[in-house]
């Protein structure tokens, strides 16, 4: 791996601006649902979700990211409404606590997007890259928050049943949906300095796909944005510590990962995308990351050019 610098940015987000590249900035998961992949019913009830929010800034979070409808492979849809009577709450309850923390709002409904803005978050983080409801990119434009862009291959309904991509497919779909995506936000009006990218591992991409998207991470520099990378205890990192184990012990069936072992996958796959040039972390874990973070961090300050 060929190491350069990591392009600093200034991201304009609601009413603040967060810079962007001197150091890895730690966007925590915060989910408030009953099915979400990993966490699903541990913090859906709004006093068990106060309290994990405000451990979560306690041990670094930079950003908050709360979200209150599961896209788990074939989950099942809910109405904006209902994921607002989820978020609404507690958002209210984060910022009556911690006034100056930054909130996040995980949705792809713009009616959620604007009251959770109105209510006080900074930015809106779209798995669908603005293209499964088509009013949120001017909602976005005319709340002037922050915005991420995610890359995503199809739904949450019909992961299970997309055929595989040829490998050498896999990037150029990505770049592709993603730059379909800038063009709609910038052209509702949203300016670049707004907006972050997250190419989306998972998320429609199958098994050995995202580390293509690891191999292949400087090409995500050519739209010359700043960028988010979310492999948090994803599929894929479990498949490869299941592999690992049958072919250590291929006598026997591999036990499921341990929580310490996902940890240890996602640490990897963390030091990996901030030495390829990513600049936010979306994870669960916030001190390990962190921790991670700054040996990466280290490592870039050292580059010489």
């Amino acid at each position: 791996m060929s190491l350069v610098p990591r392009t600093p940015f200034d991201w304009h987000l609601r009413t603040r601006t967060l810079t962007l590249g001197p150091r890895t900035r730690i966007m925590s998961i915060l989910n408030v649902t009953p099915d979400s992949f990993s966490d699903g019913g541990h913090f859906f009830s709004p006093a068990k979700a106060l309290a994990h929010a405000l451990q979560l800034l306690d041990e670094g979070a930079d950003i908050l990211d709360l979200g209150g409808e599961s896209t788990r492979p074939n989950a099942t849809p809910i109405t904006p409404a209902e994921e607002q009577s989820r978020i609404l709450p507690v958002l209210k309850s984060i910022l009556d606590a911690r006034p100056d923390a930054i909130l996040s709002i995980d949705t792809f409904h713009a009616e959620t997007a604007r009251l959770a803005i109105e209510a006080g978050a900074e930015i809106v983080n779209d798995v669908s890259g603005h293209l499964w409801d088509l009013s949120m990119s001017s909602t976005c434009a005319h709340l002037r928050c922050g915005v991420i862009l995610m890359h995503t291959r199809g739904t949450p309904q019909d992961w299970h049943t997309l055929p595989p991509l040829h490998p050498m497919l896999v990037m150029p779909a990505v770049l592709t949906g993603l730059r379909d995506s800038i063009y709609a936000a910038r052209t509702a009006g949203t300016s670049s300095d707004n907006i972050v990218l997250d190419p989306g591992f998972g998320f429609g991409k199958l098994g050995d796909d995202n580390y293509i998207i690891h191999a292949l991470f400087h090409q995500l520099h050519q739209f010359g944005l700043p960028i988010l990378t979310g492999t948090s205890r994803k599929g894929f990192l479990t498949k490869t510590l299941l592999k690992q184990a049958a072919a250590a012990n291929p006598l026997r069936d591999p036990a499921a990962p341990t929580d310490a072992a996902r940890l240890n996958a996602t640490t990897a796959s963390n030091v990996a995308a901030i030495l390829s040039g990513t600049h936010i972390l979306r994870v669960h874990d916030v001190r390990p990351a962190i921790e991670a973070a700054a040996i990466a961090d280290a490592i870039l300050s050292h580059i010489v050019v």
